[in-house]
């Protein structure tokens, strides 16, 4: 319940705890379109369950056959701070324009000038291109400089 209090055992209260976000791609391969991302923001494939040195012996302990390992997949920030990214096969392909899509912010802070900014997002295009992404066109709005680009299954992003 958001914006409620908690009461715990000994019916003191405490704050709400914040709502965890995930993201979720729906896709035609996670496999592929995890490894792309985990590229792309820098982040890693989500660890198999504790116990499980590979995802292969997990799946195959759960009994799920060979021909659904590749139903969904999950990349995580090595750190910790970002949210994780999950991907999830469906049978439908990307028909319309993204209604939400990703910005990937790789210029500097306000106020790095506008050539460091440019080189910065054109070398991180360059990047992603090599990882999978195709550019569809460079743009400048007031001011501001950015790219936006197709992961490996078409979904929009920017890079900015």
């Amino acid at each position: 319940m958001v914006g409620s209090r908690a009461a715990t055992a000994s019916t003191r209260y405490i704050l709400p705890v914040p709502t965890g976000v995930q993201i979720v791609f729906d896709c035609a391969d996670p496999s592929r379109l995890a490894t792309f991302w985990a590229a792309a923001l820098h982040y890693k494939l989500q660890d198999p369950p504790p116990g499980f040195e590979t995802w292969e012996a997990w799946l195959t302990s759960q009994g799920i056959p060979q021909s659904e390992w590749n139903s969904a997949s999950a990349i995580v920030d090595p750190d910790g701070a970002g949210p994780r990214v999950f991907f999830q096969r469906v049978p439908e392909g990307k028909v319309v324009k993204n209604r939400v899509h990703l910005d990937l912010n790789v210029g500097g802070p306000r106020g790095t000038p506008h050539d460091e900014r440019r080189r910065r997002i054109d070398a991180e295009v360059d990047r992603l291109v090599q990882l999978g992404a195709r550019k569809s066109r460079a743009m400048e709005v007031r001011g501001e400089y950015f790219v936006n680009m197709f992961d490996p299954e078409g979904n929009e992003f920017d890079v900015q």
